[in-house]
């Protein structure tokens, strides 16, 4: 049994969790939040140590040094663009240790109902829940890692008979839980273990382009829902309150995600079987386009009153946030109003381009939501789109066919002027060509983002 005391700094670290997630919802308190939700993690690991039997515990020591030599490596080297499939790993690595964790609580019980003491069918089916979750959440984040990092097709991953599959898959974890909660039995919780890991791989491969971050966000709530039910096992409160705040944000920012793109979760995770999926790749447009120089680019700039800058992924990949801000800071000096339009899913995840934008030591107030500065566009002399693509493609409003018909954009095709910075004429991350590019009020410059935002800084200098 766990003491009274230990008890009592579980739930005191669990307050620190709640507090934490609250100070993470603003960019004044997201440090201390962050160092709060560190302080309560410490806090957890150490507990144990001063209580109870604990065996080997060298390897433990072990394994939380080598934990934290990775993880604070991975924090220190991962680079804005790699931030996603860094969080789908950790978020991975928890789900399978949560799996891991129910199956050597598991083989206790075991023990236990062996030796007479009874066991409350309550525990076995939130054993069974944890193995199957965290089973599903470990081997889903690595496909998904997978498609982020370019270790695979970013494209859906379909094959004849797949919805069979999967719908035989998920009949078969449900009958090997039932089983498992009428008798534990370990090598029954194994079988669901794989059959997890086999549920999660089917899960995920369909899924394509930018529907990858949300279904990382679902597999984030799926894991905080393992942790808690591991917590009820455990009788750790700690576990259950921890678990229980990720499983809960997990899933209000999926569905917050959803809606931004206009889409149900069932058709982002399974589109891909009918053909709805946004699906990445995409062929290179050679239709003609209106292209200029960095010289004219900032003609353009130099004599507008109203600008609005739209950042994307691009933005991020070209590093080339510091030299956004020193051109804006500029303009806002030679007497322009400028802002920057934050689409809800621009980047690879919620709240990439204020993380990145704020990295360059740019002012959170120019940083509009979508829904405040939208009505604001018509006004607008210049848009320069930075990287961003599919979050301003009026095929999301036009084109019932499109992958990303009904997502919520950026409505850059109201303004006078719009330039695109592009590297070259391929699609964005939903494979479909984007019609703003072919409008006579738009004009492409192309090269690496860093490099011509550069030029055009220097040429609106010299003006």
């Amino acid at each position: 049994m766990i003491p009274t005391w230990a008890q009592l700094l579980y739930l005191f670290g669990a307050v620190c969790f709640i507090l934490a997630l609250k100070g993470l919802s603003g960019p004044k308190t997201a440090r201390n939040g962050n160092l709060i939700g560190a302080f309560a993690a410490v806090l957890a690991c150490t507990i144990p140590f001063f209580y109870g039997d604990l065996d080997h515990v060298p390897l433990i020591v072990a394994a939380i040094a080598v934990g934290t030599v990775g993880g604070v490596y991975g924090a220190r080297t991962v680079q804005m663009t790699q931030m996603p499939q860094m969080v789908a790993l950790f978020n991975g690595v928890g789900g399978g240790a949560a799996a891991l964790v129910a199956l050597l609580e598991l083989d206790e019980i075991v023990g236990a109902a062996d030796a007479g003491f009874d066991v409350q069918k309550f525990t076995l089916v939130a054993t069974a829940f944890t193995i199957l979750v965290g089973s599903v959440s470990f081997a889903g984040s690595i496909i998904t890692f997978a498609k982020l990092q370019d270790l695979m097709t970013s494209r859906p991953v379909v094959f004849p008979g797949l919805p069979v599959v999967f719908g035989a898959g998920i009949l078969g974890a449900i009958v090997l839980a039932v089983l498992q909660v009428r008798e534990a039995n370990l090598a029954l919780g194994i079988v669901l273990a794989l059959v997890g890991l086999l549920l999660g791989v089917l899960l995920v491969l369909p899924v394509g382009g930018a529907d990858v971050p949300i279904v990382i966000s679902l597999l984030n709530a799926f894991t905080g829902l393992t942790v808690a039910a591991g917590g009820y096992v455990l009788s750790n409160t700690l576990l259950l309150v921890a678990g229980t705040l990720v499983g809960a944000s997990g899933t209000f920012l999926t569905l917050l995600m959803a809606n931004a793109m206009g889409r149900s979760v069932a058709n982002i995770l399974f589109g891909a079987l009918r053909g709805g999926s946004t699906l990445g790749g995409g062929e290179v447009s050679d239709r003609p386009v209106k292209s200029a120089g960095p010289e004219d680019v900032a003609i353009m700039l130099n004599y507008a009153e109203r600008v609005i800058i739209v950042p994307g992924y691009g933005l991020a990949v070209a590093q080339a946030q510091h030299t956004l801000r020193e051109l804006v800071d500029l303009l806002i000096a030679r007497g322009a109003e400028v802002d920057y339009a934050i689409h809800p899913v621009a980047g690879r995840m919620p709240g990439h381009m204020n993380v990145l934008l704020a990295e360059a030591q740019v002012p959170y107030e120019q940083l509009i939501e979508m829904d405040e500065i939208n009505d604001e566009f018509k006004e607008a002399d210049v848009v320069l789109v930075v990287g961003a693509n599919d979050v301003v493609n009026p095929a999301a409003r036009n084109t019932p066919s499109a992958p990303i018909y009904g997502m919520p954009i950026l409505n850059a095709d109201e303004a006078k002027q719009v330039v695109f910075l592009k590297r070259s004429m391929r699609p964005g991350f939903a494979g479909i060509e984007n019609e703003l590019l072919f409008e006579p009020e738009t004009t492409l410059l192309f090269g690496d983002a860093k490099d011509t935002l550069g030029k055009v800084l220097t040429a609106v200098k010299a003006l």
